[in-house]
């Protein structure tokens, strides 16, 4: 009776240590600042959601500059107000014209800015989204938007670093924009500047917003689902085997 006490005891620390280990991969995997278009298709003109979990436990988030691609600069960049956050975009002289589909640039916003106003933060255990309308997205391929994001204690975390080449994911992410080929045939979800921001992208954004937030949140989740699969499964195996010494 001792030993199959154990053996319960055992199976029972695996499965708390199985729940707890997928917590944890769940916690870690969807810290990072990320960014989800509403289109992706090259081209096209999209709504970039950025989101900013707030990481440390004390300090609040005051400030997140978001950096754009400036070698495949966005020939368009409207900012959407943000209550309680002020924006300040900035823009960059190119030596030389830079050529973006039908347009020739000789400058382009490079960055843009939230700064919090005076009693407004992103507390601990809180998240927010700041969105920017740019476009034409450019050529298919994945582009790197690095992140910075400012704490009330002085703390700035930049989130910049890009995947090793063993594909391990760096401790600071840079944020991912990956940008998809025009359906063969023509380029249907390619719009006007103007359509878009007229017609707005609120069905687009809920259709995203209610299937995840991409990628790494999805594989975050499933991480966390197997941890208490795995633990369940050991507290069966365990009780099981205690009902068997029993008969």
């Amino acid at each position: 009776m001792i030993i199959h006490r154990r053996a319960v005891a055992r199976a029972s620390l695996t499965a708390a240590g199985a729940i707890a280990a997928g917590l944890l991969l769940t916690a870690t995997a969807s810290a990072h600042v990320t960014i989800r278009p509403d289109i992706d298709t090259a081209g096209s003109y999209s709504k970039i959601t950025v989101r900013v979990p707030n990481e440390s436990d004390t300090a609040g988030t005051t400030q997140v500059r978001l950096d754009l691609p400036a070698d495949t600069p966005f020939a368009s960049v409207r900012v959407q107000p943000r209550q309680g956050w002020t924006a300040e975009v900035t823009r960059t002289q190119f030596p030389e014209p830079v050529e973006v589909g039908d347009r020739v640039l000789e400058e382009a916003v490079t960055s843009v800015t939230w700064t919090a106003e005076p009693g407004v933060r992103i507390g601990p255990d809180e998240f927010d989204e700041f969105a920017i309308s740019v476009g034409p997205l450019p050529d298919p391929g994945t582009y790197y938007l690095p992140a910075t994001q400012t704490y009330d204690d002085g703390e700035v975390v930049a989130w910049a670093e890009e995947p090793a080449e063993d594909g391990a994911e760096p401790e600071r992410p840079a944020p991912v924009l990956t940008v998809v080929a025009a359906p063969e045939g023509g380029d249907a979800h390619a719009v006007s500047d103007s359509s878009h921001e007229s017609s707005g992208s609120d069905d687009a954004d809920d259709a995203a917003a209610s299937s995840g937030d991409g990628s790494t949140d999805g594989l975050a989740r499933g991480v966390g689902i197997g941890g208490v699969v795995v633990g369940a499964a050991g507290l069966g195996l365990g009780a099981a085997a205690l009902r068997r010494r029993n008969a």
